[in-house]
């Protein structure tokens, strides 16, 4: 389109004008000729002006005036066709503008006319608008004319034109602002003066104002006037005027050029004094108005509220609030409280209606919300503006509920009775209720789509035309009110969000620049935030809560949630505790089942509900849910409760709200605090109502099967959901997470608490969402690990072994978690962590449950093979959790603890730090002390064997890195001037960790149990021996006193007091060997074990040790522990510790290259007895270890024997050493030799054989080491000693192991022993000097002793002991030994003895030949009644032995005296062998009789060769004793048991022949040096003779008076003899010489014959043929007898 001041629209315009002109002057020629002459007037003028001036359209404004005056003429004519014809040429100048004011004027007057008269009524209007919008030439009285034109029209009779100048008005009243807004944009720039302050009100003030300003505060001004009905000052002419559209054009213009009033202090003014009290008087009706009466006191022109009015009323307010609020501020109160009023309950509907779209207005307006906030809520003394409206909208929605649609009678119909069918019939299904609605408590109100979310549009304020009350839908009101609720929400929390945001960017940015300064925000902005949700949270909680709890429709109740959600997080964000936790609890309210007791929720709630606010006389209650609403059931499950109760069910709505639960706390998680616990509690309840059981890492499953394909995506999609919160826990800062874990383990308490006491399935999900956040906060978890591990370790020490298992889980989870992640810096960089990190597991030692136990050993045991070489400083808490054994936690966790040691042992001794092996080493000791797995014992012996292989093979490092660390204690302990304290401390510290070693093998050697004694004792002693080596000098003191002596000491204790009763069976079904079925028989195997052991090594380290300067003590306090051994009342201990005793003497000989140890004593034939200490005899298991004890033990015999330094020790000290040993060996045989003195009964202990026998053997070699000064004394002591020993009863049931048969003739070993040292002692006299010969008597003397014993076993105290022959075996009896080969080798050795050292001066002194006749004399006189018949054969051979060595060297000391009393025992010894008062024993036979007799020949012979020749060197008394002898045996009456058939062979026959003969012999000796001698030979005769014929006599007469009774045996036996007696003697007579004959004798002699005459008559034939024999002889007396002349001679 053409610019209209273009030359073409100019030439345009002016053609237009003339045609206008002419065709006026056309229509006017004839009825108007005025009007026909100006038109052509004017076209002249036109012509004119287009000719002269260049601006054709500036020439043309001036003279407009003239220009127009024809069309006005023209319009004066009223004709129709001319006025509109000349109103369009007029439209046509206004529109390029070349009108000027005073033609305007002009215009105006004549359209008034045009007016008044009715013409063309919209063409005017059309023409004042023309005129008014296209220039400003309009001003003052002539513009208000124009406009009370356009009112005038509006109240025609004509509805086009009323509509039509309706809209001019409107217009024209916006042209005329439009027009002061042009005009103040034009003087913009300007600075003028202020106007004067204006005190008064007159309504003229407008002095000041410009033109354009001036008309539209004239015009305004009027307005009010109008609307008030009072007359206007500006718009004269005006006829009528309505309220509704005086209201309307004030609102158009409050709302289109709200500048204008901003600005302009004059409009200022005329808003405060005119609008706002024309508008309070306005509502008085309404206000005053209570439906149901209508009260006659408004003075207003309506006396019921009026709908037009009120709603434009009402649009006016919103206005005026929204736009000057910040002039009007104490207005907008009372309009605002006025609003709040209208809402009430008892006013009509369609006004609340109307009410509720006002408000929702405001609440999409949070700036302006805020401004009240400010201005009121903040303020004192002044309404709660913005609270009031809040809590009037709740108080709205709830009065919906509670009152059922009072006054809406169209609601109360026909839908409202559907509406309640409806749900109650079809909504528990929820498949027939599709529309969205809230329900609550049996009111059913719609929901309707009332607008776009976050804009206000209003229905029933909009209805302008409208002038009834319209009607309400049902559920209008309400939708409302909920749009304005969520819009309210939205609104505050965007501002506020956005606002804090801003507040955040901006530190960060001041932080950045200014690193070193505090940031400090506006602390007004946070003031009016928290005010504005203070004032607020109360009302919207209370409705939300109520229209939650009433929503039936997903959408609702999802916009609902987001309400509450997005406070909850506001809330948080601004630290207001009481309305966060408020809206968190109503959410999980509204997620659990309806009437759940959760007391976490309850006790918030009853804070809330006790506060109850009033608006105005209305009550805000927090209503309690209705449990009514019909929902779909979701899930159906058990309450979390201490005690059962029914099931309880879950709808798709608590799931809903579960959700925001879960998305408040995923999204939100920053700003819950406290409020944790809420959510956590309620989250935990739903979880556990769902059945939902935590998974590994504390991820929650569904416990168990749920149906239905939706129900199973909403069951995982939930679980998914709640590992989502907590994975977002990493985002949290660092004291939300504390919130977090706090409110977590105070959830846990919870359930701990409820667990209490029954076995109930517990709740588990606060202990598994601990392990979920921690897991998750790794990086950080330095911060949370102390109360998160804190409580765990509480759980884990709970009663319900669920609970504390899901305690261990977690904490066992996270600690190895921990120690995998990677940490920055790095662990091993970072002690402090790793210590933190390990730190509750060694805390879960002190826990009593085995099962929790069991998890941490197994913890230990992953974290071992998992991170077990980065554990560093680490190392003793882990070793101190393994070792945290106790014996009451049963064997399965024990055996796991091992594990991990035999896991530390076999592959991480390498990594750890030095330091911790001694830690390692009680570990393992405290393993071996446990009771409960022997075999668990056992192998931790070995694994000790195992380390200490592991230092022996690492000691160098060991070394150094001890030292370095010691150095390092050291320097600290000075610091703080205290000495270092540690075990064995001045040894050096790689020998203090062996002195561990050793010490801890050590206390196990003395454990209860024997299979534990044996292996400890055996690894000890073959560490020592094995790495003994390393231990420097000085630490070997330690090891000698405070290790083997203390061990030795403890042993002893501990055997000595051993209980003596038998133990039946080792558990189970092992079998106990009888030798070890005491505990006292057990602590006896160790304590061999232990002697030999200590011995062992005081052999092997001997030197070593000899340069300890108490190496004397040490031997000494030795030699007590063997002897208090060997003096034990348990054979196998004394028997062993005389083999140490052997073991350490035999090596104290200084050994020559060529010699071996024992040679010394096997060349005395003594075997060389030794112990192994490994093998020590005795049943017990064996000892299991990775590799062969042989094998190890051989790699080391390098470090077995030490070689002597070189140069000789000290000889001194060597003898010193070898007297003490004799000191106690000497006390040993004494104290185990000595009979007992009491009574027999209660028998203490008789020492074995073996035990004695080994006592004796070991003298020979000690012997050797002693003998230079052995004295007498010391030879007394050890007779003393040998006789005990030797009288040491056997008891029955080892007899047979001893004596291999009763019938042989063996020596014991133990006679043998103490043969040999009596051996040995002569043998060493034998090559000693002379002064050592003074001991032969002494051995002699004890020799005897030893052969008395064949005839008189030794007593024992006064113990009775049985004939071994008689002993029941098996049975508590003591069976003497069968001493006869032991006394008899001990007079074979006198013999043998006696041969060599016959002539030795003290053996000649002593008398020893006496003694040993003496001696012999016993068996001699026994003879058949010795136990054995070989004694008295031996003892008399042994007899004739001595007398054919003594009997010379006695006769060569006659004269000294010294044999003197040798004789008379001699003559009686004799005596008591040849006539025995002991009868041969029935069974001998006559080959063994004939022996014996010839053994009595032998002994008459030794008489007849070595006494009776020598009789002048012999006392006369003994050899009369001999003549007396032999003179008895000469008729030796035999013994009357014999038999018939043997009489002749039993009578001795030969003996007494031969007696007789050597009698004889003697008798007639011509060697008779003495006649005292001659006088006994023929005493003896003439006895015998005397004697023979006394027998034949006696014998004669009892022959006679028997008759023919044959005669007793004996008697024909001696009568038998007696005359082989006479035929003997008749023999010797012959060979004699006569003159050595008496003459007595011939007369007695043939004074016989005839006695033996008188015998010829007996029956007996033996008795004849003997008597034939005896009278033979006699023929040799038969000669003539002689003269008696030669008789008397002779």
């Amino acid at each position: 389109m053409m610019s209209t001041s273009s030359p073409e629209a100019v030439k345009k315009l002016l053609e237009n004008m003339q045609t206008d002109l002419r065709s006026l002057s056309m229509e006017c020629k004839k009825k108007f000729p005025p009007v026909k002459e100006a038109a052509e007037s004017g076209i002249v003028k036109i012509k004119t002006i287009a000719a002269r001036n260049t601006d054709i359209l500036a020439a043309l404004k001036e003279n407009s005036s003239e220009v127009v005056q024809p069309f006005l003429m023209g319009c004066g004519t009223k004709e129709p066709k001319i006025t509109q014809l000349c109103l369009a040429a007029i439209q046509r100048l206004m529109s390029h503008e070349v009108v000027s004011e005073a033609a305007a004027g002009n215009i105006i007057n004549m359209l008034w006319q045009l007016m008044e008269n009715g013409l063309e009524e919209l063409k005017l209007l059309q023409t004042v608008l023309v005129l008014l919008t296209t220039n400003t030439v309009v001003h003052d009285e002539v513009l208000s004319k124009a406009i009370v034109l356009c009112f005038r029209l509006h109240f025609t009779k004509d509805n086009i034109t009323n509509n039509t100048a309706a809209a001019t008005v409107r217009q024209v009243v916006t042209v005329v602002f439009e027009r002061m807004v042009a005009e103040d944009e034009r003087f913009k720039g300007i600075v003028e003066q202020p106007p004067p302050v204006q005190g008064n009100t007159n309504r003229r003030s407008v002095s000041t104002l410009r033109p354009s300003a001036k008309d539209a505060y004239m015009l305004f001004q009027d307005l009010c006037q109008l609307v008030n009905a009072d007359a206007p000052y500006w718009l004269v002419g005006m006829t009528e005027m309505t309220r509704t559209f005086g209201l309307e054009l004030l609102e158009s213009v409050l709302n289109d050029f709200p500048g204008v009033f901003l600005q302009h202090q004059e409009f200022s003014f005329l808003l405060k004094e005119r609008v706002c009290p024309l508008v309070i008087k306005l509502f008085s009706p309404n206000i005053k108005f209570r439906q149901g009466s209508s009260s006659a006191a408004s003075p207003a022109p309506v006396e019921k509220p009026y709908f037009p009015i009120c709603m434009r009323l009402l649009r006016v307010v919103s206005v005026l609030i929204k736009h000057f609020y910040s002039l009007l501020v104490t207005e907008c109160e009372i309009f605002l409280s006025l609003l709040v009023k209208f809402l009430d309950g008892e006013k009509p509907q369609w006004l609340r209606a109307v009410a509720v779209e006002s408000v929702h207005r405001l609440c999409v307006q949070p700036h302006l919300l805020r401004s009240f906030c400010q201005s009121y809520d903040m303020k004192q003394h002044s309404t709660k503006v913005f609270r009031d409206i809040v809590n009037a909208l709740g108080s709205f929605i709830q009065s919906l509920f509670i009152v059922p649609n009072a006054g809406n009678v169209a609601a109360v119909g026909a839908p409202a009775g559907t509406a309640q069918g409806g749900p109650g019939t079809g909504g528990v299904s929820g498949t027939l209720t599709t529309q969205a609605a809230f329900e609550y408590r049996g009111t059913w109100i719609p929901l309707m789509t009332v607008s776009v979310q976050g804009s206000a549009k209003a229905t029933y304020l909009e209805m302008l035309d409208k002038v009834e009350p319209p009607s309400i839908p049902e559920g209008y009101a309400m939708s409302v009110a909920f749009s304005a609720l969520l819009d309210l929400v939205r609104g505050i929390t965007t501002m506020i969000e956005r606002e804090l945001a801003a507040e955040e960017e901006a530190a960060a940015e001041f932080r950045e620049a200014h690193p070193d300064q505090e940031w400090k925000p506006q602390p007004g902005a946070h003031l009016v935030w928290e005010e504005m949700v203070n004032a607020c949270w109360c009302g919207l909680l209370a409705a939300l809560s109520l229209l939650l709890d009433a929503s039936t429709d997903e959408t609702a109740t999802e916009n609902i949630l987001k309400a509450e959600l997005t406070m909850a997080s506001l809330c948080g964000r601004l630290g207001l505790v009481t309305p966060r936790d408020a809206f968190i609890t109503a959410i999980c309210k509204a997620s659990l089942p309806p009437h759940y007791a959760l007391t976490v929720l309850s006790s918030n709630a009853a804070t809330l509900s006790s506060k109850a606010y009033s608006i105005q006389g209305q009550n805000v209650q927090i209503i309690s849910p209705s449990s009514e609403s019909h929902q779909q059931v979701v899930a159906v499950g058990q309450p979390l409760t201490a005690q059962p109760q029914g099931t309880v069910v879950l709808t798709a709505k608590n799931i809903q709200c579960m959700r925001t639960l879960l998305n408040l706390a995923h999204c939100h998680g920053a700003v819950l605090g406290t409020s944790w616990q809420l959510v956590l509690a309620t989250l935990q309840h739903l979880v556990w109502i769902l059945g939902l059981k935590p998974g590994v890492g504390g991820a929650l499953k569904p416990g168990r099967a749920v149906e239905g394909p939706s129900t199973v995506s909403v069951f995982y999609n939930l679980c998914i959901e709640l590992v989502f919160i907590f994975l977002s826990s990493r985002y949290l800062d660092d004291v939300s997470l504390h919130h977090l874990i706090n409110a977590l383990c105070s959830l846990s308490l919870e359930a701990m608490e409820m667990a209490y006491g029954n076995n109930k399935e517990p709740s588990l999900f606060a202990v598994a969402k601990l392990l979920e956040t921690g897991l998750v906060n790794m990086d950080r978890i330095e911060i949370l690990w102390r109360p998160l591990t804190g409580h765990l370790l509480e759980v884990c020490q709970h009663p319900n072994s669920r609970m504390r298992e899901w305690g261990a889980e977690a904490l066992t989870a996270l600690i190895k978690a921990g120690l995998a992640y990677k940490h920055d810096p790095p662990l091993a960089q970072n002690q402090r962590l790793q210590l933190l990190l390990l730190n509750p597991l060694k805390e879960l030692s002190n826990v009593l449950h085995a099962d929790i136990r069991q998890k941490q050993l197994e913890c230990v045991l992953q974290i071992l093979q998992s991170q077990g070489d980065s554990l560093g400083p680490g190392w003793p808490l882990v070793l101190g959790v393994i070792g945290a054994i106790r014996n009451d936690q049963g064997e399965s966790l024990i055996r796991t603890a091992f594990q991990c040691l035999q896991l530390v042992v076999t592959d991480f001794l390498p990594t750890m730090p030095c330091t911790c092996l001694q830690i390692v080493v009680d570990v393992a000791g405290s393993f071996g002390l446990q009771n409960q797995e022997l075999n668990i014992s056992l192998t931790s012996i070995g694994l000790l064997w195992n380390i200490s292989d592991y230092f022996f093979q690492r000691g160098e490092a060991i070394t150094q890195e001890l030292e370095r660390e010691e150095e390092a204690l050291q320097k600290q302990a000075q610091e703080k001037g205290e000495t270092l304290n540690r075990p064995f401390h001045p040894a050096p510290p790689f020998d203090c960790l062996w002195l561990c070693l050793y010490a801890k093998l050590g206390e196990l050697c003395v454990d209860p149990r024997p299979a534990v004694r044996k292996s400890a004792g055996q690894t000890l002693f073959s560490t020592i021996a094995a790495h003994g080596t390393l231990l420097q000098q000085p630490t070997w003191h330690i090891v000698v006193w405070k290790v083997l002596f203390q061990l030795l000491d403890c042993v002893r204790t501990s055997s000595t007091t051993a209980d003596k009763e038998k133990i039946e069976s080792g558990g189970g079904n092992i079998l106990i060997h009888h030798s070890r079925d005491t505990a006292e028989k057990q602590w006896a195997e160790t304590w061999v074990l232990t002697l030999a052991g200590v011995a062992r090594i005081f052999n092997t380290r001997r030197y070593l040790l000899q340069q300890l300067g108490d190496f004397f003590e040490a031997w000494e306090v030795l030699l007590n522990h063997i002897q208090s051994a060997a003096l034990s009342k348990n054979n196998e201990v004394s028997l062993a510790a005389l083999k140490s005793f052997q073991e350490i003497l035999q090596i104290v000989t200084p050994v020559k290259d060529s010699d071996k140890a024992g040679d010394a004593l096997a060349a005395m034939g003594v075997p060389p007895v030794l112990i192994d200490p490994l093998s020590a005899s005795g049943p017990g298991r064996p000892l299991v270890r990775s590799d062969s004890l042989l094998e190890r033990l051989t790699r080391y015999n390098g470090a077995e024997l030490q070689a002597p330094p070189p140069g000789e020790e000290s000889a001194l000290e060597d003898s010193a050493l070898w007297w003490s040993a004799w000191n106690t060996w000497y006390r040993m045989g004494t104290d185990s030799t000595r009979p007992p003195t009491g009574p027999t009964e209660k028998l203490s202990f008789i020492p074995s054989q073996p035990f004695l026998t080994a006592l004796i053997q070991i003298f020979p070699a000690l012997y050797q080491h002693i003998k230079a000064n052995f004295s007498m004394e010391d030879l007394k002591k050890l007779g003393v000693i040998l006789h005990g020993a030797v009288s040491v009863p056997i008891s029955s049931d080892a007899s047979p192991f001893i004596l291999p048969s009763y019938t042989e003739a063996v020596l014991t070993n133990l006679q043998e022993a103490v043969l040999t040292a009596l051996d040995v002692l002569q043998k060493a006299i034998c090559v000693g000097t002379e002064n050592l010969q003074v001991m032969y008597p002494a051995i002699f003397e004890q020799l005897l002793l030893f052969v008395e014993f064949s005839c008189k076993p030794p007593q024992y105290g006064r113990m009775e002991t049985k004939h071994v022959a008689n002993a029941k075996y098996n049975q508590a009896e003591w069976v003497a030994l069968n001493y006869v080969p032991f006394a008899e080798r001990s007079l074979e050795v006198v013999v043998d003895l006696y041969h060599k050292t016959a002539c030795h001066k003290a053996v000649i002194n002593e008398k020893v030949l006496q003694n040993i006749i003496k001696t012999l004399r016993m068996p001699l006189s026994l003879k058949y009644a010795c136990p054995s018949e070989s004694t008295w054969k031996l003892a008399v051979s042994s007899l004739l032995k001595v007398l054919s060595i003594g009997l010379p060297v006695a006769r060569q000391h006659a004269s000294s005296g010294k044999f003197d009393t040798m004789w008379p025992e001699l003559a009686n010894a004799f005596e008591d062998f040849l006539f025995t008062k002991s009868t041969p024993p029935d069974n001998l036979s006559i080959q063994e009789f004939q022996k014996n007799e010839a053994i009595d020949v032998e002994v008459v012979q030794l008489i007849s060769t070595e006494i009776l020749p020598f009789a002048n060197f012999i006392p006369k008394d003994f050899v009369g004793q001999i003549m007396a002898m032999l003179n008895k045996g000469s008729i030796h009456s035999q013994s009357p048991s014999f038999t018939e058939a043997e009489i002749d062979v039993r009578m001795r026959e030969e003996f007494s022949k031969v007696c007789f003969e050597t009698l004889l012999q003697f008798s007639f000796s011509n060697k008779v040096s003495t006649p005292q001698e001659g006088y006994i030979s023929r005493m003896a005769l003439s006895v015998l003779l005397k004697r023979s014929q006394d027998v034949l006599r006696r014998y004669v007469e009892d022959e006679r008076l028997s008759g023919r009774c044959p005669l007793p045996r004996q008697q024909v036996t001696e009568i038998i003899f007696v005359l082989k007696a006479i035929s003997t003697l008749m023999d010797s007579l012959k060979k004699t010489q006569p003159e050595n004959v008496d003459g007595n004798t011939w007369a007695q002699v043939i004074a016989l014959y005839p006695t033996l005459v008188e015998c010829i008559t007996c029956s007996s034939s033996e008795v004849s043929s003997a008597l034939k024999e005896a009278l033979g002889p006699f023929k040799d007396f038969m000669q003539p007898p002689v003269s008696k002349v030669q008789n008397g001679e002779s």
